[in-house]
């Protein structure tokens, strides 16, 4: 048996102690066979979101075409685990027994999970959902606020994005159009804050720059864009709204290529699909999930809702097809996703692969650059950021030579960071978070001739969130 102490927390120092002793207590009870404990991996972690898709304690099974192998891992979130039921819970879980489970969908790559299916709907369905949960999207983010929002930090932004153009405009440079962008909207609080800064800045030096700006505003949820076209009134002629996929900006923009000066995304990486990979002994897993609640908590659900037990699955399949309007009332609807959304958990295995070539890795990414990332880690953890990854590759080829991508978000940017901490998936108030893995993004700028750096989010103390930096290399 190998510990793994990823993260404890002050205080909990005899709880992962007690993890140890309870095994071999259950051991020596004979309630674990022996080959268990010789190839047991375990896993100590605390989970900082109080709300995740991790039971207390989980077992990852390994598979080789869908060959069960001798590997196994537990994993525990010390947050959510007691003394009083550690035993018991340990010798539950390591039963296996999965008959109280009701399955959403078969295992596959996270990315393709059913979980991204509701976290779309979530973003389609945003006013509704704030409407019956009685609070807004910011509220239900951990700290309660949106370091995107920060005043100061937008007017530096603008303040820095005025200086290029001017140094540009200095040298010759400064096209006719002024082509900028935000990925990603939400309320367009952000968006509006910037281009006031900008317009002022403008205006106090006399430059006549913004009035050449053309300002795409951009995401993919048609509700999101009618807010944003009403909350961007005041610079309406100068802005255009498109319904826009994140992961592929340059499909609905190639004619646009080497003409952005600025593209901005906040907290949209986070909240894009992607896969992880665990190093384990110096092997490749690929890690695979499927999304699931208890049976009971099923049987709740239907008696709440009047839906059959054996119409449950369909009815959820249904929900995520054509929305809450499934249900003769929203309300009712949206009711019974939310009581869905709380009830799942997602369980997960390990994927042997022989080679990263049989990997199902994201577009925009090669295994050199995987390769590079883990260098000569023996047991790591790590996401793939594939939403992201795609997302990057496909938005730095629209860059002016002289433009520059800045995305705010929570990113991991160093290879260590993964080896404590937990960095996702968080459930949120209907939608899903994710560390970005940063470190994988700048092999990937690097390698395609771009250079990635990032710089801290110095405008509130203790802040997670950092901002990546991308531009092309001079030659």
């Amino acid at each position: 048996m190998i510990l793994h102490v990823n993260h404890v927390r002050p205080g909990h120092a005899k709880l992962a102690g007690d993890v140890v002793a309870t095994l071999l207590s259950l051991l020596e009870d004979g309630r674990v066979q022996s080959g268990i404990l010789q190839n047991l991996d375990v896993h100590l972690d605390w989970i900082q979101y109080k709300t995740n898709f991790r039971e207390p304690i989980i077992v990852r099974k390994a598979v080789r075409n869908d060959e069960v192998l001798p590997m196994i891992e537990i994993a525990i979130d010390l947050r959510q685990i007691g003394e009083t039921n550690l035993r018991e819970s340990l010798a539950e879980v390591l039963k296996t027994v999965d008959g109280d489970r009701v399955a959403l969908e078969p295992f596959g790559p996270m990315r393709n999970s059913v979980v991204w299916s509701f976290n779309k709907l979530y973003w389609q369905y945003l006013p509704d959902w704030e409407r019956v949960s009685g609070k807004g999207y910011e509220k239900a983010l951990p700290g309660g606020t949106s370091d995107g929002h920060n005043p100061v930090a937008i007017k530096d932004s603008a303040n820095k994005f005025w200086t290029l153009l001017k140094d540009m405009d200095s040298k010759g440079q400064l096209p006719p159009e002024i082509f900028v962008m935000e990925i990603g909207v939400g309320t367009a609080e952000r968006a509006l804050r910037w281009m006031n800064d900008f317009k002022e800045q403008d205006r106090e030096h006399g430059t006549q720059y913004y009035p050449r700006i053309r300002f795409l505003v951009a995401d993919y949820s048609i509700a999101t864009l009618n807010r944003a076209t009403e909350r961007l009134g005041p610079h309406g002629e100068l802005c255009s709204f498109l319904a826009l996929d994140a992961l592929n900006p340059f499909k609905s923009l190639s004619f646009l290529r080497y003409k952005m000066l600025y593209i901005h995304l906040t907290n949209v990486y986070d909240n894009l699909p992607t896969d992880e990979i665990a190093v384990r002994d110096g092997k490749y897993y690929f890690v695979q999930v499927r999304s699931y609640l208890h049976q009971s908590e099923v049987q709740k659900i239907c008696e709440k809702f009047g839906v059959p037990p054996s119409d449950f699955n369909r009815t959820v399949t249904r929900l995520l097809e054509v929305g809450p309007v499934h249900f003769s009332e929203v309300d009712q609807g949206m009711a019974f996703w939310q009581a869905v959304w709380a009830a799942l958990h997602l369980e997960e295995r390990l994927v042997a692969v022989d080679s990263l070539m049989e990997a199902p890795l994201p577009p925009g990414m090669r295994p050199s650059h995987v390769e590079e990332f883990v260098g000569d880690a023996a047991d790591l953890r790590f996401h793939l950021s594939s939403g992201a990854v795609e997302s990057f590759s496909n938005t730095i080829p629209l860059l002016h030579p002289r433009g520059f991508l800045e995305v705010q978000d929570i990113f991991v940017a160093k290879v260590s960071d993964y080896l404590q901490g937990f960095r996702g998936p968080g459930k949120l108030d209907g939608s899903i978070l994710n560390w970005v893995n940063g470190a994988m993004l700048a092999e990937i700028g690097r390698q395609a001739g771009y250079d990635v750096h990032f710089a801290p989010f110095r405008y509130r103390e203790k802040s997670n969130t950092s901002i990546l930096y991308t531009t092309q290399r001079e030659q």
